[in-house]
């Protein structure tokens, strides 16, 4: 039995599979947090401030929610390129390029969630706070408190959609083994060369950290419950 794990685990090195793991965890929570400082910013800012062309912004913001990552991963692509505007970084092939291509794709997702809410509840909880003499600031900290459980399903939707993207970590990164190799991309290649026990571990894996993810949304919804009893 022993001999049979030890052998399961060489075959994961030689896919590169941990490293494969790492790689996607540190591009997803990368990039997951510069979109949500991004979002979150965005979000409120457009429920807060009228300004000519807003409805335009608003539908380029929702066209983005939609978007097909590799096109995303496409226009990355070819302004990383060595040829390209920002070529001149190298970032071709490399995880801060991978983190661009994500945060493109994750910053929209998390800007239309807290808008969405915002427009709901923003309005009556500032309309609260002035009632009580609370200044634009402590109104603004108000908001953001209310509607933090709502953010943090938005940031979860955001990390659950990058640790699951392909296509633009696939074009921009490279699927370079030890390198830009993340766990979707090492289950396509795995399963393009018929090594399916390793690809089904990462399956797994990706199974166990939404797994995860779910607990955490379920537990914060308990405690917000609670709150709010008291």
């Amino acid at each position: 039995m022993a001999e049979m794990v030890f052998e399961f685990i060489g075959l994961l090195n030689g896919v590169g599979a941990f490293h494969a793991i790492y790689v996607t965890l540190l591009m997803a929570f990368v990039s997951t947090s510069i979109s949500t400082c991004l979002g979150v910013c965005f979000g409120l800012l457009l429920e807060k401030y009228h300004f000519p062309c807003k409805k335009l912004v608003l539908r380029i913001n929702k066209t983005l929610m939609g978007v097909p990552p590799v096109v995303i991963g496409l226009v990355v692509y070819f302004l990383i390129m060595r040829r390209g505007p920002l070529g001149a970084w190298e970032l071709l092939f490399t995880i801060p390029g991978m983190v661009i291509a994500q945060v493109l794709i994750i910053t929209p997702i998390i800007t239309g969630m807290v808008y969405t809410v915002a427009e709901r509840q923003a309005p009556q909880i500032r309309a609260f706070a002035k009632s009580m003499g609370a200044n634009e600031k402590q109104s603004f900290w108000l908001v953001v408190r209310e509607l933090k459980t709502e953010m943090y399903f938005a940031v979860i939707t955001g990390f659950g959609r990058s640790i699951s993207e392909v296509g633009s970590v696939m074009l921009v990164g490279g699927n370079i083994k030890e390198s830009t190799r993340t766990m979707t991309t090492a289950i396509s290649l795995l399963k393009s060369q018929g090594i399916f026990t390793e690809g089904i571990f990462l399956g797994v894996v990706l199974l166990l950290i939404s797994f995860t993810l779910q607990l955490l949304v379920d537990y914060f919804r308990k405690e917000e419950c609670v709150h709010e009893n008291f």
